[in-house]
């Protein structure tokens, strides 16, 4: 998305570029996913800085909200139930997914997450008076993240 951008009354006006939030797509394995809502604390990149030791790279979980989806053989269905059903194990399923930014419908850059996994899974509220989709929130932890410019 451009932006023009007045600076003050006596300068030029500037063009920005800019991204909009609500333009991205989610890939598992490759295969897009549907229902998508949003991905809330998605840090790709954090440093833990402390004067006295050396810098520690951070990998902090985030969100991925969606919508419950009523196929059992759904690529991120599988995945949720196998990662409920591994329960305690330390061998947790793992997936790689891709998010996309996208610019007016122009892929722009992608982050490659490696390793992912479920370390909670979360429903809003079941209520009988209520006409809302029922929105799930998976936190996904990583092994590693890369970037990329398309």
């Amino acid at each position: 998305m451009t932006t023009d951008l007045t600076l003050n009354a006596s300068a030029s006006v500037q063009r920005m570029d800019s991204l909009s939030a609500n333009e991205f797509a989610v890939y598992l394995q490759d295969i897009p996913l549907r229902g998508v809502l949003r991905l809330t604390d998605f840090k790709p990149f954090k440093l833990d800085v402390k004067p006295t030791t050396a810098l520690k790279a951070l990998k902090e979980p985030f969100k991925l909200v969606r919508l419950v989806e009523s196929d059992p053989a759904s690529p991120i269905n599988k995945w949720v139930v196998e990662s409920i059903n591994a329960q305690t194990d330390f061998d947790r399923p793992k997936r790689d997914l891709t998010l996309v930014a996208v610019d007016e419908g122009v892929p722009t850059r992608q982050w490659m997450i490696t390793g992912a996994w479920i370390s909670e899974v979360n429903y809003s509220s079941f209520d009988s008076g209520s006409r809302e989709f029922v929105e799930e929130t998976l936190t996904i932890q990583w092994d590693a993240i890369k970037f990329e410019w398309l």
